[in-house]
């Protein structure tokens, strides 16, 4: 799928990943907005990374360009 594609699952809670990526990434997920210190925060994308946990996730050029896209159970 590409990322247009999958934006919509995305934003439904589902956990993304690429097929390309060879690394430890585990998924992508969306967080919603929240509140933290009684200040708005806005969504962002978070990536678990297996033996490393969370950490932000932006999406780079060729991750927005790929057609290898997925749902991760």
């Amino acid at each position: 799928m590409t990322f247009e594609e999958i934006l919509p699952h995305l934003k439904a809670g589902k956990k993304i990943i690429r097929q390309g990526w060879a690394g430890a990434e585990l998924y992508v997920k969306l967080v919603d907005e929240s509140m933290i210190d009684g200040e708005r925060l806005n969504p962002y994308f978070l990536i678990n990374v297996q033996g490393e946990g969370y950490t932000m996730f932006t999406p780079t050029v060729c991750d927005l360009l790929a057609d290898d896209w997925e749902i991760v159970d």
